[in-house]
């Protein structure tokens, strides 16, 4: 298999697949140029990173390349995904897109208006990155349906294969500390809800809260409650150890279409760790989760809801226990990397 692109090597979800790929004996070759690393917030891309891409795209398209059976297209690689057709040629093409681009940048980011110029450019190019690809990889069943929508595509040239974790860091390690602490991990853009995070925070000012990460809404940390901390970066090396000793958590509470579709990076290492979870409850997370068994899930954007249930998690310890263990085990059954890197291989074989 050949990695094609400017894709963003140290993401999760692309340092996850790799490993699940090569754990499942796939060979897999790289070719590569970077341009999202350098980028700290991606919702900032401008015009100076469109040329960025498109010249690292010439230098790719004029390299010599290896042997390969078959082209991946790694996030964030819907501007790649054309060049790499040129690359494939009559080879199979497979996508994984992980989001929407207009879906991102209009319906939850809000930084392009809806049907504005922007908007319709930014959905054109989703649309085209989709058909181009003889199959597109979701992450949800939710993600799937929208993609198959979006594309306007057949419902066999899209499939999930969920994100997971990386098993090399995120183990079950979970030990936590006193005082009992929930602690969020991300980019504060608004999928997260960070708003309905810290108004929590308010409704239940005895217990503590770390807020790790930084991007479009840091702004709302300027204000925040006394209980809450902020960590602007951590190395990701570093997340177990804050995920091991901390009571909870946090997955995402954001209202918008997009939250309702995806189960973040976040909410599979705190699983993997066997870290009790408290996520929004969506038509994503219901996919994978079980209420009380596996995860408290509240309802999206209820900061009351989010509250009681940290409440009733630093009340009681042997739920938490239980929810760790639940999160655990649905880990290990639907995301690990030996039952991942099986998906993938049922997904590649048919193509090649």
């Amino acid at each position: 298999m050949l990695r094609f692109g400017t894709y963003e090597q140290s993401y999760p979800r692309n340092m996850q697949v790799l490993a699940c790929l090569r754990g499942a004996g796939v060979a897999v070759v790289e070719h590569h140029e970077p341009v999202w690393e350098e980028l700290r917030h991606k919702f900032s891309a401008g015009p100076a990173t469109l040329a960025r891409i498109g010249a690292a795209q010439l230098r790719l398209l004029r390299r010599p390349r290896p042997q390969f059976d078959l082209v991946l297209v790694p996030y964030p690689g819907h501007l790649d995904v054309s060049a790499a057709r040129r690359v494939a040629g009559t080879r199979p093409l497979v996508f994984d897109p992980l989001v929407s681009l207009v879906d991102t940048f209009v319906a939850d980011r809000g930084r392009f208006r809806a049907g504005s110029f922007a908007a319709r450019l930014l959905e054109t190019i989703d649309r085209r990155a989709l058909r181009s690809a003889d199959l597109v990889i979701a992450d949800t069943e939710a993600h799937a349906r929208y993609f198959t929508e979006l594309g306007g595509l057949p419902a066999d040239r899209v499939a999930v294969c969920r994100v997971g974790a990386e098993e090399r860091l995120f183990r079950p390690s979970w030990a936590p500390v006193e005082p009992f602490t929930a602690l969020f991990v991300g980019k504060l853009m608004p999928l997260h809800g960070v708003e309905t995070i810290l108004e929590a925070a308010r409704l239940a000012p005895d217990l503590g809260l770390r807020i790790v990460g930084s991007g479009q809404l840091e702004r709302a940390l300027v204000r925040r409650p006394p209980n809450v901390e902020w960590i602007p970066w951590l190395p990701y090396e570093e997340l177990p150890a804050a995920l091991r000793c901390a009571g909870c958590a946090l997955g995402i509470f954001g209202t918008s279409d997009k939250a309702r579709r995806v189960v973040p990076n976040k909410a599979y290492q705190a699983l993997a760790c066997g870290v009790p979870l408290v996520s929004a409850d969506t038509p994503a997370a219901r996919e994978l989760l079980v209420d009380g068994e596996s995860a408290l899930l509240v309802p999206a954007g209820d900061p009351r809801a989010l509250a009681d249930a940290l409440m009733r998690l630093a009340g009681d310890p042997a739920l938490g226990r239980r929810l760790g263990e639940g999160g655990l085990a649905v880990f290990r059954a639907h995301a690990s990397e030996a039952v991942l890197g099986r998906r993938w291989r049922a997904l590649l074989e048919p193509l090649l």
